[in-house]
């Protein structure tokens, strides 16, 4: 295993040489001229000399600079990454237990059955007006109420890793007022559907939960909050190092840079979607998406710097 995955890391990095149980390799980052990145496979550990790039985890450097059979190959091994340790050290104030649990309102009727009563008429006409089907209605619960205090109003419940439902988005598919009519003294610093996602794979995160839909299968919608240090999802992303594409509203530009500022803090891999012409992901279909998400710009140091001073001018 180590001779294989030293010859990944050759295949990646270049030639090196070997310093005790250290092998120093061109650093891909800064690309310095001297060979300067230190990888210590046993302690599955690497550190640059000159611009300080660092992590606990080697697969880091595999997975933003190696094929997909390299990724594979090394995934295979497995990692020793110590995630509770690293996190406690990351982090100076350990996130509580927000968990919080609510009920479907009494009227909620599901759009995933197979039998629906003719009230199901027009949230479904709604939901394919904004491109949703079946397949989205089934994976993300979707259901409705034609009564009670979310009458006209599509419901879409976000459940955690018990499985319980800790939040949902009510929004109305008639004339209802206002648009949306979120559950009340309920904080939204939750991680929306944590149940379905995969933090060891690409995360997507949008403004709201149509954006959601369209992103795909691991997307998070923000809830129009923003992340900070102790808001659960952070924690997340940074105990699994999960790459990261952001995919903001055009009018929330400041939003945007406020949290890739965040991200690039924790040294998290951060590619941003460009969703223009388009005023939001929402208003895309499927594949629009995905064509924008795979012309990502990757974001560091550099250019969200240019990117802060065009905002300030």
């Amino acid at each position: 295993m180590h001779k294989t995955k030293l010859g990944i890391l050759k295949s990646i990095l270049g030639q090196y040489y070997s310093s005790g149980e250290e092998y120093v390799f061109h650093c891909s980052r800064c690309e310095h001229h001297k060979k300067k990145l230190s990888v210590n496979i046993e302690k599955n550990v690497f550190k640059c000399w000159v611009c300080d790039w660092r992590g606990k985890d080697i697969y880091r450097i595999v997975r933003r600079y190696g094929t997909y059979d390299q990724k594979q190959t090394w995934k295979s091994f497995g990692t020793a990454v110590d995630i509770v340790n690293f996190s406690t050290a990351l982090f100076e104030k350990q996130i509580v237990d927000r968990r919080q649990k609510i009920d479907l309102p009494e009227e909620f009727k599901s759009l995933a059955n197979k039998n629906m009563p003719r009230t199901a008429f027009y949230p479904i006409n709604y939901l394919e007006s904004r491109g949703i089907g079946k397949s989205e209605i089934v994976k993300w619960k979707i259901g409705y109420c034609d009564e009670g205090e979310y009458a006209g109003r599509i419901i879409i419940p976000s459940f955690d890793l018990d499985g319980d439902v800790n939040y949902f988005i009510a929004r109305a598919y008639d004339r209802e007022w206002p648009r949306y009519k979120n559950p009340a003294n309920l904080g939204k610093d939750i991680v929306f559907n944590e149940l379905f996602l995969d933090f060891e794979e690409d995360l997507v995160l949008v403004e709201g939960v149509f954006d959601a839909i369209v992103a795909g299968p691991n997307a998070v919608p923000l809830l129009g909050s923003t992340l900070n240090e102790n808001h659960p999802l952070l924690q997340r992303v940074v105990e699994n190092d999960t790459p990261i594409y952001i995919g903001m509203d055009a009018d929330a530009k400041k939003k945007e840079l406020k949290l890739i500022s965040l991200l690039l803090k924790h040294d998290i891999e951060v590619r941003q979607i460009n969703v223009s012409p388009y005023s939001d992901v929402g208003q895309m279909k499927r594949g629009v998406f995905l064509d924008k998400k795979q012309s990502a710009s990757l974001v560091n140091s550099e250019n969200y710097l240019y990117e802060m001073i065009k905002e300030a001018l």
